[in-house]
């Protein structure tokens, strides 16, 4: 009879083998743990180090929240706006004048047309400018970006950032005492408010409010020059309009927003003590201009080939303009800036009366819509393809005239250009600026 197997060789296998797995089982769960630990301990002492870094011993709920809004200010500020080192350096580098007693000025809608302008005449002289602009889409952002660059040549530099940023507002002033603010930043045109009537309100009213309540609280508070428009002048039919007239009938929404923005002056005027000058430009034009306005896009349809509509009145009468030259704008920011007396309040109170001013900017002599066009032909050295049509209901004035005698008065403001030599440096840019080969005259090409 066989003898059974002997498998006490195959059991003595199995149960090593069923050793070695537990042991080596229990040395990875031993070594997760021991990673676990450590991972979680790091993550505790990350913890507890940002915690210590950024928050403050509490000492009540008020401070808790100050402490919260803090760091938050300025975690943002540091993500959001550029933050650090080399983007204060730019801020405080753009705004600090180079000359004695010179101005530190905050000017909003830098990469605009008068900001553009403003900024680098105020830079030229010595004085400190830092730009604010949010390049929006109006109008082609590209001549925003182009304006930027020549601004940038001057070591100008232009913060990217709206009016209604709150937080952002804060941390300029945070980084820079401004002795000024010009503020230029605004939603331009008439017609366009028929079609996004929320931007002017966004815009001219509440960013105006945003930043007035920013200045108010700003020690010491910068003294204010600000864009308002002679749109105010509404149905206005006194002439020429001075600045004791009726505003009150406002035949736009943007007039409307102007209007609100000089009683809103008035009111942290009487509050808070701001120093508050209005300028009401007259129909600004020139090198570097808005392509929305009709003597930039006369010239472009006009070199284009296409024809072009001007507008006469319901009764058929010719539509004029008190057109202004941007140099001539230029030097009445400038004045109205050297001329403003230091707001009065400190810390959000005021403290004792301030100045508050309104001024006409305006060029003195209107001058019709077909003469524009007729300067224009003669310039570009073609006849245009034009259709006269009735002016339509979109908020439009027929007829601007502009006063400026209280201007001269106080800061001596008085234009020197014409249309006709105004519009021969505009052409002259323009066939420049999109490479043109152009048929302007020899006249405007000699001009230096």
């Amino acid at each position: 009879m066989a003898s059974p197997p002997d498998t006490s060789k195959t059991t003595k296998l199995e149960r090593y083998n069923s050793y070695i797995r537990r042991v080596n089982s229990t040395k990875l769960i031993a070594a997760s743990s021991k990673l676990l630990f450590r991972v979680t301990l790091l993550v505790a002492l990350l913890l507890i180090f940002f915690f210590t870094i950024n928050y403050p011993p509490l000492t009540s709920e008020k401070s808790f929240n100050n402490n919260i809004h803090t760091t938050t200010h300025n975690l943002l500020s540091s993500a959001i706006y550029g933050g650090g080192a080399s983007w204060e350096k730019q801020v405080r580098h753009s705004s600090t004048p180079h000359r004695p007693n010179g101005l530190s000025v905050l000017v909003t809608g830098a990469a605009g047309f008068v900001g553009s302008h403003c900024s680098l005449a105020l830079k030229k002289r010595g004085d400190g400018v830092l730009g604010l602009d949010n390049f929006n889409s109006y109008y082609d952002p590209s001549l925003k970006r182009a304006r930027q660059d020549q601004l940038s040549k001057h070591q100008i530099f232009i913060v990217e950032g709206d009016i209604n940023d709150t937080e952002l507002l804060k941390k300029l002033f945070d980084i820079v005492p401004f002795t000024h603010i010009l503020h230029l930043a605004a939603q331009a045109g008439v017609r366009y408010a028929m079609q996004n009537p929320l931007s002017y309100v966004n815009s001219n009213v509440a960013g105006f409010v945003n930043l007035l309540e920013i200045a108010k609280a700003a020690d010491p508070q910068p003294a204010i020059v600000w864009a308002s428009s002679s749109s105010v002048y509404g149905l206005n039919t006194k002439v020429p309009f001075s600045e004791d007239h009726r505003t009150d009938q406002p035949a736009s929404l943007y007039a409307a927003t102007k209007k609100a923005g000089e009683a809103i002056a008035h009111t942290y005027n009487h509050i808070y003590g701001l120093s508050l000058t209005g300028l009401r430009f007259f129909t600004v034009y020139g090198p570097w201009g808005r392509p929305d306005m009709a003597y930039f896009f006369f010239t472009k349809d006009m070199i284009q080939g296409k024809s072009i509509n001007v507008y006469v009145t319901q009764d058929d009468k010719e539509v004029a303009r008190d057109f202004t030259y941007i140099d001539d704008i230029v030097k009445g920011c400038v004045g109205a800036l050297d001329t403003a007396e230091k707001s009065t309040g400190s810390g959000g109170k005021k403290r004792g009366p301030a100045q508050l001013r309104v001024y006409n900017l305006g060029n003195t002599s209107p001058v019709s819509v077909k003469k524009l066009v007729a300067i224009l032909e003669n310039l570009l050295n073609l006849k245009a393809k034009k259709f006269f049509i009735k002016m339509p209901r979109n908020g439009d004035v027929p007829f601007t005239h502009a006063n400026v005698s209280l201007a001269l008065r106080d800061f001596g403001y008085k234009p020197t250009t014409d249309l006709s030599s105004g519009l021969r440096k505009f052409v002259k840019w323009y066939v420049s600026y999109y490479g043109i080969q152009s048929r302007v005259k020899k006249e405007s090409e000699g001009e230096k």
